[in-house]
């Protein structure tokens, strides 16, 4: 019962510092600019959270050769060094370079990109050389010379049947709707056989001269070395890991600030009753915490507590991952019950909040400043004084001590 009453004083006080002036209402002109400040305030807040987002290198940015690396090593292709070294090679290079182009793409950013990547890229950069792609470009016009002859094979298959039955009939060859005639298809065939197997070893050749570079070796020599990649591969899984965490404790620190600064304006405003400025100040504080409360529960989600629960949750059940609510479902609610209780003994506990406002002169209820010997608050009407339970003098309402005789006064009282 005591917990209702004061949720709804809290919200009373909360409703009253949003749209009160010196306890006058806002007309609908003011109340017009505030809800706009209050959508600028919010669009600005959460474009400053986004770019602050892409602050820290990803994992992808920060080891950007752990994919392609791992896709080689799990190719168990007999071609697979051929077809990885064509991928390296670019038939339009950028101008400066991959190892360049790594070290750009790193400036300006929070984090640092791996060495092991690093020499990955110089490596790239030593196969991509203008002989490897000019034999890439041969590759593919041989490639194209191929697909061309095995379609027309195809369709002299397909037409056969056709044009052995416009011989027997005696059709015209300039009437014909087929490619060749009956009597040249095999001749055609065996031909366009000879010619594919001849552009086949030509290009058998041309891989065979990238893969014998001394550049193309010591790369795949290098993507060989089992201790490097597992170096590699320990630092991109802890990236994962605290990647998430990392974005939103940055996104937290960069709204603590803006907290902190309207909090203090708000508190100097409201003791010296600068009635409009404390009320944009409560505004901005109150939109600045909305962005801050869903980013520590998107922490709690999907940050570095998420990621070990789950491991450990994969660890003892298998692939049992929705335990993981479960365990959210009776975490969160006990540390908000933790939290209340914390608030209400220290932050919203009566006779704390009384004591201050009694040594200021000002009403126990409402906080405002009191004239000598009120008895009743002229802003919200509420009695200052009760009697004592042992003497029966007037005292401070919410204070353990009678200001008379000293008797404890009970909390309910």
């Amino acid at each position: 019962m005591r917990i209702g009453r004061r949720l709804r004083q809290a919200w009373g006080a909360f409703w009253r510092r949003s749209r009160l002036v010196n306890g006058e209402p806002l007309n609908w002109v003011s109340l017009t600019v505030i809800i706009l400040v209050d959508i600028f305030i919010l669009i600005n807040v959460f474009s400053g959270l986004s770019e602050i987002r892409n602050w820290p290198l990803s994992p992808t940015q920060a080891q950007p050769c752990y994919e392609p690396w791992q896709s080689y090593r799990q190719d168990r292709a007999s071609d697979r060094a051929i077809r990885f070294l064509k991928q390296q090679i670019a038939l339009e290079p950028l101008p400066q370079g991959y190892l360049p182009q790594l070290e750009e793409s790193a400036k300006g950013k929070l984090g640092t990109l791996s060495s092991i990547c690093l020499t990955y890229a110089k490596y790239q950069d030593a196969v991509n050389r203008p002989p490897n792609q000019a034999r890439l470009r041969q590759l593919q016009t041989k490639q194209a010379q191929i697909q061309t002859l095995e379609a027309t094979n195809a369709r002299i298959r397909q037409e056969y049947d056709s044009t052995l039955l416009e011989q027997l009939a005696g059709q015209p060859q300039d009437q014909s709707i087929n490619l060749v005639a009956a009597a040249k298809a095999k001749v055609t065939l065996e031909a366009n056989d000879r010619q594919i197997a001849a552009l086949k070893n030509e290009i058998a050749a041309l891989e065979r001269a990238i893969l014998q570079e001394p550049d193309s070796q010591a790369f795949l020599n290098f993507l060989e070395d089992t201790s490097q990649f597992a170096q590699l591969e320990g630092e991109y899984q802890r990236s994962q890991f605290w990647y998430p965490s990392l974005q939103l404790l940055l996104q937290v620190l960069f709204l603590l600030p803006l907290i902190g600064i309207a909090l203090w304006v708000y508190r100097f405003a409201d003791r010296r009753r600068y009635g409009l400025l404390a009320l944009m100040s409560w505004h901005l504080l109150v939109i600045i915490l909305i962005p801050a409360v869903l980013k520590i529960f998107e922490l709690l989600q999907v940050g570095a507590l998420f990621a070990w629960l789950s491991q450990r949750i994969l660890a003892l059940f298998g692939g049992l991952l929705f335990l993981v609510s479960y365990v959210y479902i009776l975490l969160v609610p006990a540390l908000g019950f933790g939290i209340i209780k914390i608030a209400q003994a220290f932050c919203l506990n009566p006779q704390r909040q009384a004591a201050g406002r009694i040594q200021k002169q000002r009403c126990v209820r409402c906080g405002k400043r009191l004239r000598a010997f009120d008895q009743h608050c002229p802003h919200c009407g509420y009695l200052q004084w009760m009697p004592c339970p042992s003497c029966g003098q007037p005292t401070y309402r919410h204070l353990p001590y009678c200001r008379h005789c000293g008797a404890l006064i009970p909390p309910h009282s």
